[in-house]
């Protein structure tokens, strides 16, 4: 399937390596030594040097990273983040994201270089959940940085406190109860 190129869009492909320029910013693709990319009439091309499985697998690789370039640079990527809890508090300190979880410590997070932080509500209560927005025109950095932080405090399953991602669903436990 080819990759089409949207107006604004330029790509340079180099030995090992194609980089793709948008309004957003720019990305870079390892291209493996066992496929091929041409540009071809505003669109992109990939086709494998070979056959067997593992052709084949870096084929398919290739051409979803350069389509996830493409998107990265022309609308990016986010991924939003709920924190649920009485007291859970998110704010933001310049770039950094300081985050209050019910430890004895705050917990700060610095986005890494082409990510940054959004926060849309910043303090959970009963019913209405923090809102924290990771942006950026990466999509593995983009969902490396949310993973780190849902990590600090994972969804618990019998009072549903914790950081979780919009679209997860939380499988509720029931508690002890008593005969």
């Amino acid at each position: 399937m080819p990759v089409p190129l949207p107006e604004g869009v330029e790509v340079q492909l180099e030995k090992g390596r194609l980089t793709v320029r948008g309004l957003k910013g720019a990305n870079t693709v390892p291209i493996r030594p066992e496929v091929e990319v041409r540009v071809e009439d505003r669109t992109l091309q990939v086709f494998p040097k070979g056959g067997g499985r593992a052709v084949r697998a870096f084929w398919g690789l290739t051409r979803s990273l350069i389509a996830n370039a493409v998107e990265g640079v022309t609308k990016g990527f986010e991924k939003r983040l709920l924190i649920e809890g009485v007291g859970y508090r998110v704010e933001l300190q310049g770039k950094d994201l300081k985050l209050s979880l019910g430890f004895s410590h705050p917990v700060v997070f610095s986005p890494p270089e082409g990510v940054e932080f959004l926060v849309e509500s910043s303090m959970a209560g009963p019913g209405r959940p923090a809102v924290v927005v990771v942006r950026g025109i990466d999509k593995q950095k983009v969902g490396e940085v949310a993973a780190e932080i849902r990590a600090k405090r994972p969804p618990e399953p019998y009072t549903g406190k914790g950081i979780r991602y919009s679209d997860e669903q939380v499988r509720r436990k029931a508690g002890k109860t008593s005969k």
